[in-house]
């Protein structure tokens, strides 16, 4: 069986340097075919563009209409990434997976609004889990956002970006963001360290510390200029090792995809309506509703005639 590929999520609030980080890694790439996937909206839309502009990545023959053929970066456009995992993120991860030949490694920026844990969880699906695994999930801290106590360096921005986002199903105050991104990394790297005094880069420092659930190194970024080895050197599957992220969505289950379940069938000894059938669950798929599988099971049964 071939190796999985190794895939790092970089989370961060928009503004604290996330992209920067990557277009250093990507002109610094040490001959990695590094694939991208962007989760943009709203004024990150820029992002994109800043990546493809590096062109470091090989020619790629196949593109989608998400994929930019030089620069094998995709971008996630329909909203927080962590609430459209299923319907955008998956797709995009099967069309990646048929590339694997071609690809070293995979980096997901995902937009400031999602939480990363939701994401992880999409490793464990019988779709993805034995062809990649989150090798590390990189937090990036604006150092001055948090010694001024917004976390964010524009708030407003954030705010925008919320309301931009129909598909966005939690509704997360920023310190909660911010705590859910820490909880869930493997490393954390304090960006904007030029912009504080030394008192106030140590007491953000013991605030990041305060909020790790366990020993994660923390590195500082003078622009997004780090050894790509301190950043794709990790082997954490983290997949496997959600129980030690705790997260204030834990108890939510909308988010949640049972890995054991891959596909189940019925037979009936009677016909129903198909089309009827396909504009209810398009009907429910639209409106993004959940549903148990014994309710499902009872409007099959009505609809036989």
């Amino acid at each position: 069986m071939a190796a999985k590929i190794p895939v790092t999520v970089i989370t961060g609030f928009l503004g604290s340097g996330k992209t920067t980080l990557i277009r250093h890694l990507l002109q610094n790439n040490q001959g990695r075919r590094i694939a991208v996937l962007v989760n943009e909206f709203g004024e990150l839309g820029i992002d994109g563009e800043l990546l493809k502009s590096c062109q470091v990545c090989p020619e790629d023959e196949e593109t989608s209409e998400n994929q930019n053929n030089e620069n094998n970066i995709y971008e996630l456009t329909n909203g927080c990434l962590c609430c459209t995992v299923q319907e955008e993120f998956l797709p995009t991860m099967q069309q990646l997976l048929k590339r694997r030949d071609k690809i070293d490694c995979i980096l997901i920026e995902t937009s400031g609004l999602a939480l990363p844990k939701p994401l992880i969880k999409a490793f464990r699906w019988q779709e993805i889990r034995n062809a990649a695994t989150v090798n590390a999930v990189i937090t990036v801290v604006d150092c001055a956002a948090v010694a001024a106590g917004t976390f964010a360096s524009n708030p407003a921005d954030i705010e925008v970006q919320r309301q931009a986002d129909d598909s966005l199903e939690h509704e997360t105050p920023l310190q909660e963001l911010f705590e859910d991104q820490l909880a869930c990394a493997d490393l954390v790297i304090l960006n904007k360290t030029d912009l504080v005094d030394d008192l106030s880069k140590i007491k953000v420092e013991e605030l990041v510390k305060q909020e790790l659930p366990r020993i994660v190194k923390i590195v500082e970024s003078n622009h997004g200029k780090l050894d790509p080895s301190i950043l794709l050197g990790f082997a954490a599957a983290v997949e496997d090792d959600l129980d030690s992220r705790p997260s204030h969505h834990d108890s939510e289950e909308e988010h949640d995809h049972d890995e054991e379940i891959t596909s189940t069938h019925l037979i009936f000894d009677r016909s129903f309506d198909p089309e009827k059938l396909q504009n209810q669950l398009q009907n429910w798929y639209r409106n993004k509703k959940f549903i148990e599988l014994k309710a499902l099971f009872l409007y099959l049964i009505k609809q036989c005639v």
